[in-house]
Formats: C-alpha cells, sequence, structure tokens
C-alpha cells in the first residue's frame, strides 16, 4: 500500500513538473527556432546539431517557464486560468521547482554550449534571463507595455536556430525576429480582453485594464496590419518565394478579419477565437516558410 502511494505521488510530481515547463508554449518555441535552422541552411541540418538545438532549447525554455511559474504562483493562485497549475495545487514545492528549472536549465545550456555552438548558448542565456527576469520580475508587474517589450524575448527562438548553424546573427534572422515580435501583442492582446476580469483581480497592469477595452481594440487592429506588412519582407528581401507570398498574405487577410471584426463589435468567443487563430497563424506562417524554402531548392535543380 506505501509503494502504491509512493508511486502515485511519483507520478502526480512527474506530470507537475512536465506542466511547469509550460509545453505548449515551449514546443511553439522550439518550433519557430527549428525552423530558424533550416531557414539558415541550404541544404538539411545535421541530425546531430537539430536534435542538440531542439533539446537544448526546449530544455531552456522549460526551465524558464517553471522559473515564471514559481515567481507568479500567488497570482495563479488568484486566476482561473491558471489557478490549477502544480504550484498553486501544492502538488509540487518551491523549493522542488527551483531545483527543477535550475537543472533543467543549466543541462541545455551545457548541451547548447559544447555541441551547438558557444553564440547560441549565450543567447539562449539572455533570453531566459529577458523572460524569466525582466519581463516576469519587472516589465508585468509595472507596466501596461510589458508585453510589447517583453515579447523580444519571445521572438528570439528564429535567431537561436539561425545562429545554431551559421554562428552568426544576420539581417535574415532578425527579419524571422521581427515577425514573432509584432505578432505577440495582438496575440497576447486578445487573451487578455476575454480574461480581463482575471487580470483586473490579479493586479496585473494589462493593457485593457489601464486603457479600456476600445484602445486595446484599436492596438490590436493596428499591429495586426503592421504584422501582415512584416510578413512581406520575407518576399521582399528574397528569402522566400511565391507559395510563402500567397501564404502569408492568406493568413495575413484572415487574422485582419479577426481585428477588425473585434474591433467593431467585441465579444469574448470572438477574443477567443481570435487568440486561437493567432497561435496557429503563427505555426502555419512559418511552416508555409519552410516549404517555401526548400520547394525552390527542388526547383533550381530542375
Amino acid at each position: 500500500m506505501s509503494a502504491t502511494i509512493v508511486l502515485q505521488h511519483c507520478t502526480e510530481s512527474c506530470k507537475g513538473f512536465f506542466q511547469l515547463t509550460k509545453p505548449r508554449v515551449t514546443a511553439l518555441i522550439v518550433f519557430t527556432a527549428v525552423i530558424g535552422t533550416f531557414m539558415a541552411s541550404p541544404g538539411m541540418v545535421a541530425w546531430p546539431l537539430l536534435m542538440a538545438v531542439t533539446v537544448g532549447i526546449g530544455m531552456v525554455s522549460g526551465a524558464a517557464a517553471a522559473f515564471n511559474c514559481l515567481i507568479e504562483q500567488e497570482i495563479d493562485a488568484r486566476m482561473a486560468r491558471t489557478q490549477g497549475r502544480p504550484l498553486p495545487t501544492g502538488r509540487v514545492t518551491s523549493m522542488e521547482t527551483s531545483i527543477f528549472a535550475s537543472i533543467l536549465g543549466l543541462s541545455g545550456l551545457a548541451l547548447l554550449y559544447f555541441y551547438v555552438n558557444p553564440l547560441t548558448m549565450w543567447l539562449t542565456l539572455a533570453t531566459f534571463f529577458g523572460y524569466a527576469v525582466i519581463y516576469t520580475v519587472f516589465l508585468k508587474p509595472s507596466t501596461p507595455l510589458n508585453i510589447v517589450i517583453g515579447g523580444a524575448s519571445g521572438a528570439m527562438p528564429p535567431i537561436l536556430g539561425w545562429a545554431a548553424v551559421t554562428n552568426s546573427v544576420t539581417p535574415e534572422a532578425m527579419i524571422l525576429f521581427l515577425i514573432i515580435f509584432v505578432w505577440t501583442p495582438p496575440h497576447f492582446w486578445a487573451l487578455a480582453l476575454y480574461r480581463k476580469a482575471e487580470y483586473a483581480k490579479s493586479g496585473l497592469p494589462m493593457l485593457p485594464i489601464t486603457h479600456g477595452e476600445e484602445f486595446t481594440l484599436l492596438h490590436i487592429l493596428l499591429y495586426t496590419i503592421i504584422l501582415v506588412a512584416v510578413t512581406l519582407i520575407p518576399f521582399v528581401m528574397g528569402m522566400s518565394g511565391v507559395i510563402y507570398l500567397v501564404g502569408a498574405l492568406v493568413l495575413g487577410a484572415i487574422f485582419l478579419y479577426y481585428a477588425i471584426m473585434l474591433y467593431r463589435g467585441y465579444s469574448d468567443a470572438l477574443a477567443r477565437s481570435t487568440f486561437r487563430f493567432s497561435i496557429n497563424y503563427l505555426m502555419l506562417l512559418f511552416a508555409i516558410l519552410l516549404i517555401d524554402h526548400y520547394v525552390r531548392i527542388d526547383l533550381a535543380f530542375l
């Protein structure tokens, strides 16, 4: 009986540690980083390098998410969206989280340093510090522009992937960074709108609370217009071809449609749909960018 209890406890703890890494967010971060590695390579990326990048960045991203949960556990306990996380529910302790996140993050950084290159490791460490410390500790509780400024950390993964292959940061990598950087505010503000009451309860100065719903809706629309324009830069600079151009225009038109509909007649259901589409938008946009990259190479040999 005692062995069964111990096993159940270990199982729950393992589930808790996994949830601390925010696996869906981490998966999107790793996905865009991997796209960065492919975009930086004219051919196939070497499998050992690809695996090291994927695992290393995934581990550091998971560690940053765990530290975020550790720092914000009291806020999480006041919000319906986050009160079921491992720390507020007591499935893991603060000490366990600190040890877990430290080991995970240091292991990921070591993997990047020895099996990728030092530049990628240092850039990943800077990204970790930007999210877990600058954004979580200083920006998020102090300014409604937290997601605009802090979005730089979330936009870094393609640069990390690019640096892993080229050992440099080029203008092309910065374009991929810019796409995610501009995408982040309308993506997050859609969530903040339909979760406005929860954020008000948490005490965080989110834009819909500090400046109101109409102001937030206008800025979602403006940022979406900028996003559509920014996503055309890869085609203009010759990074991509017609496949990407068509995909970017179609996806951009749908995102813009959501933003316009929100601005014209807000509802929580529409904001929720916009938020969900924004996630699919980014994944599809980068997937199309990858397809275009390799199809263009194949056509060049015909």
